[in-house]
């Protein structure tokens, strides 16, 4: 036996009207969180570096070193000099210069 015309064909009963209604929601949200997760995810990530000070100090000091001018005749000398034996060097004029290249550098005062 067919059973025809339940509920002799009117309108849903207000149970079946929840349900329908909360799948429909439910489809649709699924769908806005769907088109969110793309978007996020189609949004190309950005990179980003910072310099701690001294890094940033010791990129000046690199340029100006690879800017500074150099006498090639004078290093030519001095790699001949070296070569032959004939460069000697003053341990003491050395450690002074140094101490003031460091002073400098450092911003120390002597």
């Amino acid at each position: 036996m067919a059973i025809n015309n339940v509920n002799g064909g009117g309108p849903k009963a207000p149970l079946e009207n929840k349900i329908t209604n909360q799948q429909s929601q439910n489809q649709t949200e699924a769908q806005q969180q769907a088109a969110n997760k793309a978007a996020v995810t189609a949004q190309p990530r950005q990179d980003s570096v910072s310099l701690t000070q001294s890094a940033q100090q010791l990129n000046q000091v690199q340029k100006r070193a690879s800017e500074a001018p150099v006498n090639q005749e004078k290093v030519d000398k001095l790699k001949k000099a070296i070569q032959s034996g004939q460069y000697r060097i003053d341990p003491d004029s050395m450690a002074r210069k140094i101490a003031r290249l460091e002073a400098q550098v450092f911003g120390i005062k002597s």
